[in-house]
């Protein structure tokens, strides 16, 4: 598999270059555009996953203990798994949907719709089955601490259904996308406070991201088994993310698009990391109110990532509200969803398989373009003739 992941990750960045230096100067417009704190909140809360709330502080002490990482420190290696290089997954397929696929229409073909879009539906339940998974660690009041009890089946039920609800209307991913920032960015600053850890602890944590950028390289391709997987998990979500994200940019040119992905996610990221690892290495306790708030942002990211991804698939499988009816298209996401969570949760399911199969479809278009495609995508000088328009008097999100 990782020989797999190698190739993937070789091609995907050899493809982030080509696309930059060929359209570098291209104005990348979506059809629904919006200012770029609105792109960018979209961006981020549907991008990333509870994941991102929960595992820093169960890995920061494994990574200390494996030689494999010895070349930096824990913090590095953990901004390392979630930020900056790797966003450039996303710059590839948010760039590729709103400017190279409305000429091509690789993802319309029969066969490549319905893979794609089973790789949605896995992705989002296996989202779920991590909040499931990890919930007991973080609601230790609650069982014994390590067994998944009724009660999170329950919760994580629940927010299914919520994410199911919010994706009937487009303006409820928005709002919610916006809202799931603040609240991470309000996590962020209590947390920082509750520490103790004051500006100057900060300032030196973040240093320590220093590292990462030092070592760059060693990043690009798998480090160990455990990094296999979160570069399989990068994947599963690339095609996606950059399906549904593509259609909110704003009129970035395209390298300015790579930068606004590369960097402004990588901030709070690395604010988050540096105030997760005071946690750590000062050794102060999570429980109570502070694993409380820690479970209701992750809750809210929960339902941002799926409700996006609920609303990428319905419409692209015309699983629509309007052709449904809002009672039974939300009765159908929940039951096929939750009972894929259970498949993930029992392992049945594993994300590295999903990853390979969009590395597969990675392969598969740049293969359909350059034997049938190869002179509209190298004519291409700007994003598509009906997004070209004054992206100000679209609808926008303040």
């Amino acid at each position: 598999m990782n020989m797999i992941l190698t190739f993937g990750i070789l091609l995907a960045f050899a493809l982030v270059i080509f696309f930059t230096i060929r359209w570098r100067n291209v104005d990348c417009v979506g059809v629904t555009p919006v200012h770029l704190f609105t792109f960018i909140a979209i961006l981020f809360t549907s991008g990333l996953d509870v994941g991102l709330i929960m595992f820093p502080l169960a890995e920061f002490g494994g990574y200390a203990e494996d030689a494999a990482y010895s070349f930096a420190n824990p913090l590095a290696i953990e901004f390392g798994f979630w930020g900056f290089l790797i966003w450039g997954f996303y710059f590839l397929t948010t760039f590729y949907f709103c400017v190279i696929e409305p000429r091509v229409g690789f993802f319309e073909i029969p066969l490549v719709k319905i893979v794609n879009n089973i790789v949605i539906i896995g992705t989002c339940a296996f989202t779920a089955s991590l909040f499931l998974i990890y919930l007991p660690g973080y609601i230790p009041e609650i069982g014994d601490g390590e067994t998944v009890v009724t009660t999170f089946y329950l919760i994580v039920f629940v927010t299914i259904l919520a994410a199911a609800y919010s994706s009937t209307d487009l303006k409820y991913v928005r709002v919610l996308s916006v809202g799931s920032s603040l609240l991470f960015f309000a996590l962020i600053l209590g947390m920082w406070a509750y520490s103790g850890m004051g500006v100057g602890g900060l300032g030196s944590n973040v240093a320590l991201l220093g590292d990462y950028f030092a070592n760059l390289h060693k990043f690009a391709l798998p480090l160990t088994d455990y990094h296999a997987f979160y570069l399989f998990w990068w994947f599963a979500w690339s095609i996606m993310i950059g399906q549904f994200t593509s259609r909110f940019v704003g009129g970035l040119k395209t390298w300015q698009l790579l930068l606004a992905l590369l960097v402004f996610p990588s901030i709070p990221l690395g604010i988050w990391f540096s105030v997760l690892y005071h946690y750590h290495t000062a050794a102060i306790p999570t429980e109570g109110l502070v694993n409380l708030a820690m479970i209701i942002v992750g809750v809210t990211f929960v339902i941002n990532s799926l409700d996006s991804l609920i609303r990428l698939y319905t419409d692209n499988l015309s699983l629509t509200v309007d052709r449904l009816g809002k009672a039974p298209y939300v009765a159908l996401n929940v039951a096929v969803l939750f009972g894929l969570t259970l498949l993930f949760q029992s392992q049945w399911l594993q994300i590295q398989w999903i990853g390979a199969i969009v590395i597969g479809l990675y392969l598969a278009c740049v293969l359909y373009i350059a034997l049938l495609k190869r002179t509209e995508v190298l004519s291409i000088a700007s994003s598509p003739e009906d997004r070209n328009l004054d992206f100000h008097k679209v609808e926008q999100v303040h």
